[in-house]
């Protein structure tokens, strides 16, 4: 789920301030509901809350219920909603959820998903109905659900967007994406650019040449966006954003821009095949002219690909491109330092 790490931090930050707390878990869905299962909710004895169950419904009722299980020290399941004893607790949509409460959840446990996803891992983290949690071995390929008699539920690092280009369309997007709160790294010629983008709280680079750059890196939960005018400066980072791990690569222009640059990375020596990486014209909706909606469009594309991508899925898609293709890594005497900002 979005936002995991933030609610694991309440947890411990709560819990070294000597509160005791309790973490909520949606575990099925009756009907329609606003969350899906795997859910987490973080409350501390003080009332203080963290997170969204149901966009605001039950979030006060529910805080009381988990205040109850903090007192009595044991781990419960609750239905809320549909078949739920607690009538005067409802959801709009109609539907169910059912919840599983552990009060005092086990700090180790949220330290190290702490520590994993902040490395930018992803990680499975099972909870027994008794109140016990881990970290598993490695996560599944599902979302969350039951087997065995526990709950799993698998969680990814936030989208790191890797924004390269100039002009209003980079600084849209590196804003929106920030205030939506991925990882934002902006590599732009435009210095400009480059101080507003860490005032918002990006980290940017100013691009001293076209050629490749060392902070042009990836993971298997990055995208990278192109976004120059000026396409001639494109076919180097383009070579090197194509050697690296990404789950997305994406490029501003037409279809006809589009080809061009394929002609221009097959005269650079790059076969089609990993060309067809690059997603041109980037973007949902067609045809956005004025920055703001060309962003919000990128953004949306890149938010749906990563969701469609499990973290398995995210490594086959984004690892070992070049080893597959009999290709070598970029000389090291074509990659150039900027200044960072």
């Amino acid at each position: 789920m979005k936002g995991a790490l933030d609610i694991f931090r309440f947890l411990l930050d709560a819990a070294g301030r000597g509160e005791r707390t309790a973490l909520v878990t949606i575990t099925d869905v009756i009907g329609r509901s606003s969350r899906a299962p795997g859910t987490h909710f973080a409350v501390s004895e003080t009332g203080a809350f963290r997170g969204s169950i149901s966009g605001g419904c039950v979030e006060a009722a529910l805080v009381g219920l988990a205040q109850r299980v903090i007192t009595r020290g044991t781990s419960e399941r609750i239905r809320l909603g549909v078949g739920s004893p607690y009538i005067d607790v409802r959801l709009p949509c109609g539907g169910g959820l059912d919840l599983l409460v552990i009060p005092d959840p086990a700090a180790e446990a949220l330290s190290r998903a702490c520590d994993q996803l902040e490395q930018r891992q992803s990680l499975a983290l099972a909870l027994h109905p008794d109140g016990r949690i881990w970290i598993e071995q490695s996560p599944p390929d599902e979302f969350a659900g039951w087997s065995a008699g526990i709950f799993h539920v698998r969680h990814d690092p936030e989208i790191r967007l890797v924004v390269i280009g100039q002009g209003s369309e980079t600084e849209a997007l590196a804003r929106l994406a920030i205030a939506y709160g991925a990882v934002v790294e902006v590599l732009t010629p435009d210095a400009a650019i480059a101080e507003a983008s860490v005032q918002r709280g990006a980290r940017a680079w100013h691009l001293s040449s076209p050629s490749s750059s060392v902070h042009l890196t990836g993971d298997h939960h990055t995208a990278i966006i192109m976004l120059f005018h000026d396409h001639d400066r494109e076919p180097e980072l383009l070579i090197q954003a194509l050697s690296v791990r990404a789950f997305y690569i994406g490029a501003m222009g037409s279809r006809q821009t589009h080809e061009r640059r394929l002609a221009t990375l097959r005269e650079h020596g790059v076969p089609d095949k990993l060309s067809r990486r690059i997603v041109a014209p980037v973007g949902m909706i067609r045809s956005a002219r004025d920055p703001d909606t060309l962003a919000l469009s990128i953004l949306s594309q890149v938010v749906d690909a990563y969701r469609e991508t499990s973290a398995t899925s995210c490594e086959a898609k984004s690892a070992g491109y070049l080893e597959a293709l009999g290709l070598s890594p970029l000389p090291a005497s074509r990659v150039t330092s900027d200044v960072w900002f």
